[in-house]
This record gives C-alpha cells, structure tokens and sequence, in this order.
C-alpha cells in the first residue's frame, strides 16, 4: 500500500487518536485496516519516545555536572561567595565563607550579614550596600568580621559588592586580608626597627668618620709641625755648610763637610717622602702643570745625580729619544720619580752605568705617553723581591745584600705619582745582572715653541747679580738667629743693604720707617706671625705692590696657598737652596725696578 504524503497536522490528529485508544477514551477500530495501521502508528510513537527520553536522559547528565561542577567552584573557592537581598540577608553562601566565619552553610542562610560584622564596620556595610542596590555602582571595602562565637577571632576582610544581572540581588566576595595585615604590620614594625637601626649605624658611622677626619687633621698638623721643626734647623745646618764650603777649606774639611752634605740631603729625602706618602693618603698631592723644557728636566736630573754616579765610579748618560723639546705637565713631581729611580740606581750599583732612556709609547693631537727607563748594573732583584717592590715601607734588602739605608717609600711614591700621570711603573731584573725600572706619564705637547722666563736662570749665583742690584734695600724677618745668620751670609755677596726683624710686629714698623725693595717673610713667628705681618704691610701705601716672598720651613701646599691668600709674591721652602733664592731675588726685584720706571 502506497504511504500517504507526510502530514505534520494530520499525523499530530492520529496521534492524539491514538492516544483516547490507548487510554481507553475511544474504541478499538473493528477493521483490519485500521488496526495494522494504529499498530504501526504506535511502533513509530513508541520510538519516538525512546528517542526523547535518551536525548532527555543525556541533557540530565549534562546538566547535573555542570550543577556539581559548579557547586565546586562555588563551594571551595578560596574565597567567600554570598548573594545578599536589598535588606543584607544572606540568601545563599558558600563553603568558604562559612568556614572564614566559624560555622556551617545552612546556619548562615536567613541571616542578616551585618551580624558577621563588627560595629565599627556596619555603618560602611550598610552605606556600600545601599548603594550597590540602588544601582549606583560597584563597591570595595574592608570591613572586620567576628566568628558566630562570642570568643572566635577577629577578622579583616577585604568585601566586594556587586549587582546581579536581575537588579534584585547584590552578589558579594569576602577575601581574608587578615593575616596580609598581621604581615603589613610586621613589615612596618620591620621597617621602623630597620630605620632606627639605619639612623643608629649612620651616626655611628659619622661619629667614626669624625673622629678619622680628626686622627687625619691631628696627623697632618704633626706632620706639618714636625717638618717646620725639622727645616727650621735642617736651613741652617745645611746653609753653614755651605758657607763653610766657600772659605776655602782644607781637603779635609772640605771632605768632612760633604759627608755632613750627603746626610743633611738624606734626611731632607726621608723627610719630604714622608710628607708626600702622607699628601697621597689624605688625596691631597695635587699636580700641577704648566709648559716646561724637556732639556732643563734633564739638566737638572743629570746636575743630581752625576757628581753622586761619579763619585761611585759609575758612568751616568740620559738619552732624550728624540722626544719634544717642549711639553706639558707637573715637571717637578717628574723630576722627583725620575730622581727617586736614579737615586736607588745609584745605591745598589757597585760598578758599570747607569742610563736614563726616554721614548714614546704612544702619540695623538694633544698629548704623548712617555716612557722613562732607569737601566743600571747593580745587584738586581729576584722576582719575588720585584713583586712586591712598590709597595710603601717595602724594601728588596736581605740578608745578602748590604743595608743601603732608606724608607722604602720612594718607589710607594712613584707608583702614585705615575697613576696620578696616566702612567704606571714598573721593573724588569735580573739578580746580579742588573735592574730596568720604568715610568710612563702622559704628557701634553705644546704647540708653540716657549720663551724662556726670568727664572729660567736657576743656575744664577750671587757674582752675576750686583751689577743690576748692589744697593737695594731688603728686609729679612726671620724670628731663629741662626737662620737669620744664614740668610744674611747668602744675600751678602749680592751687594745688598740687609736689615732683620725678629717677628712681623717689628717689621711693620720698620716698613713705615724704611722703604724697602724686597721683604722676605717667614710664617710662624711669635708677636705676630708672617701671615698678619704681610697682611698688615699690604695696607702701607707704599707696599701695595712692594715683592713679599714667604722664607719659611712651612712646605706644604696649604702652607704656599695660605702665604698667596695674605698677599705675598712667592714662597720659597727652607732649607734654601741658593740658586733658587738668587733667581727669585732676580726675578722680583727686576719686575720692581720695571714698576718704578712706569709709576
């Protein structure tokens, strides 16, 4: 039999036909016909509804595990979850919270939520709930719960509040903050102990740094003092030596009094390398540089050291290696490690040379770095001894080589002068064969070739000065007898007119009494020192431009800066050396002869 076309509302009629049948609502169909087909009818029903059932079954199980899924997340959160009416009862909590609060899930449904909550808390609660109702917003506060225990803890919370989606409910998260404040409250407490242990070790540390900064001022005004007592007698021991040398003595006295020579040079060497190791502690060695002649660096080195290396029988030359005539830098402190290395050379070296080597390491537009080489063969060095060579108070003597006397700190000395150079130092020896110590120092190039100046002519000697200045009138304060001695023989073949004051009280008074050319001026003085005594001269008319030179045993920079800030012209360290003297007498007394010309 042919099926019928597919009729939704005609097959809904004979299913709800079938459905009286079955219920008894309608009778059987008598015919054959009819009953296959309400069979057949029901067949398809009865699939159907198999069909709808699994498919109903499935979305059960579905729907349950995302039900229990759910109520996990909901329930085991880490964090509280309550749905709070507009009157703050709580209308479902999780496990969570209920836990923080100290009691079951059940017992906190029905509840007013504000009973959980301190009365310090419940007027912030209340407010931020109303406004979350009332739609205007979310709300985070921290309030502090209680236990539902009279005796439970108490508890800080951090509450968020939040509408739901229907406008009807506020949806809230509780987050126990309490022990983030136990611990934010430790770190304070943490932090205010390391404050005050910070504030206590600063003082500590500035009590300290006081009383070094005092040991370090106490130490260099006893090195300062003990250099001016040492100079004090030193000018004059070395100056009557002098004097000595000139009255024509026997060969005999004439040796005794080089011997006296060569310790007062000792110990003026051991004196000055203490002063310097001391300025280099307290960072307060200070280049100074200017533009000098490489040939008078060398002529001076050589006029040291050559009468010394022949004396010994040794040989002494200085190759320049073609360096500049002219360069840059602190000549003196040059001369000094340059000095310091000969010196040593000369010491440990028996017989043979000595050779002075210079050469250019490197070059660019403005400067060079230079290379000094002290070569002798004298006793060497083994490489332990050279290792530690350079270290202050450090000597290479052992028990096989003879004591040459010294402080081991000129080649401490030199290692500072060289870093402070750009340079460093160093040694190359072989014991019984010789030594090659070496400095390096970057020295600036001078483009223009130099004029020579004035005082240029260190080497000048009392014969060459009279014809220019017999007769001029000069004032030496100058409170030890002795050193007045000494400087009265030294000035005396210059055809000077001398007079002396004993402190600068007596010498302003001889300035507004006598008119003098030239004023030398020592510093410490009893009465009124040198400083005072120059400061108040200055103010005479007449000596506002008149030469003061500083003749004194202060030889420390601050000393020569304190002597310029007075107002003198020039300072000169005692023990005096001679052609120093005689050349700034020339120079300051040819720029006062020029003054009066044009005045």
């Amino acid at each position: 039999m042919d099926e019928e076309p597919h009729d939704p509302r005609s097959a809904r009629l004979r299913r709800r036909a079938l459905r009286r049948v079955l219920s008894g609502a309608a009778p059987l169909p008598a015919a054959d016909h009819d009953v296959r087909k309400l069979l057949h009818e029901l067949q398809v029903l009865q699939v159907e509804l198999e069909l709808q059932n699994e498919e109903l079954t499935q979305a059960y199980a579905t729907a349950h595990g995302a039900l229990l899924r759910y109520t996990d997340l909901y329930d085991f959160a880490p964090f509280g979850y309550l749905t709070l009416d507009a009157a703050g009862n709580i209308l479902q909590a999780n496990l969570a919270l209920a836990a923080l609060l100290g009691t079951e899930c059940d017992a906190l449904l029905e509840r007013r939520f504000v009973d959980f909550v301190r009365p310090e808390s419940q007027l912030a609660f209340a407010s931020s709930l109303h406004w979350v109702m009332s739609g205007q917003g979310r709300q985070v506060l921290e309030i502090a719960l209680k236990s539902s225990t009279a005796s439970g803890p108490l508890l800080h919370a951090r509450l968020e509040l939040t509408l739901d989606a229907s406008a009807a409910f506020a949806l809230a998260v509780v987050i126990d903050v309490t022990e983030a404040r136990h611990l934010s409250r430790e770190l304070d407490q943490y932090r205010s102990s390391l404050e005050g242990l910070v504030d206590l070790r600063t003082r500590e540390l500035t009590l300290a740094r006081e009383a070094a900064e005092g040991a370090n001022r106490a130490k260099t005004t006893f090195l300062a003092t003990m250099s001016h007592e040492i100079r004090t007698p030193m000018n004059a021991i070395i100056g009557m030596n002098k004097l000595l040398k000139r009255d024509a003595p026997t060969p005999r006295q004439l040796e005794r009094l080089e011997i006296a020579s060569v310790a007062a040079r000792h110990l003026m060497a051991i004196l000055n390398d203490v002063l310097d190791l001391s300025k280099i502690e307290a960072g307060k060695l200070v280049l100074h540089e200017t533009d000098f002649a490489l040939a008078d660096l060398l002529s001076n080195v050589e006029q040291q050291i050559a009468e010394r290396a022949e004396q010994g029988g040794l040989q002494f030359a200085i190759d320049a290696g073609g360096l500049p005539d002219f360069l840059r830098g602190d000549a003196t402190r040059l001369s000094q490690a340059l000095l310091n290395y000969l010196s040593n050379a000369v010491k440990f070296t028996q017989h043979g040379a000595i050779e002075l080597v210079c050469s250019v390491l490197e070059q660019t537009e403005t400067d060079l770095l230079v290379k000094f080489e002290v070569r002798d063969t004298g006793i060497g060095l083994s490489p332990d001894q050279a290792a530690r060579l350079f270290n202050k108070f450090h000597q290479a003597d052992d028990a096989t080589i003879p004591h040459r006397g010294g402080t081991g700190l000129g080649l401490a000395i030199n290692r500072h002068l060289a870093e402070s150079m750009g340079g460093q130092v160093g040694v190359q020896s072989t014991r019984g064969q010789g030594s090659s110590f070496w400095i390096t120092a970057r020295l600036g190039l001078v483009k223009a070739v130099l004029s020579r100046p004035e005082l240029e002519e260190s080497a000048a000697d009392a014969s060459t000065l009279p014809a220019k200045h017999a007769g001029r009138r000069l004032l030496v304060v100058e409170d030890n007898p002795v050193n007045r001695l000494v400087a009265r023989e030294l000035l005396k073949p210059m055809g000077l007119v001398i007079d002396e004051a004993e402190n600068g009280a007596i010498a302003l008074d001889m300035c507004t009494r006598h008119s003098y050319d030239l004023i030398l001026m020592d510093m410490h003085m009893p009465v009124m020192d040198g400083l005072l005594a120059t400061r108040a001269i200055r103010r005479l008319p007449a000596y506002a431009e008149r030469p003061i030179i500083a003749l004194t045993a202060s030889a420390f920079s601050e000393d020569r800066q304190a002597c310029m800030d007075a107002g003198m012209n020039g300072h000169i360290a005692k023990p005096v050396e001679p052609a120093l003297l005689y050349a700034t007498l020339r120079h300051w007394l040819e720029i006062a002869t020029r003054d009066r010309k044009t005045s």
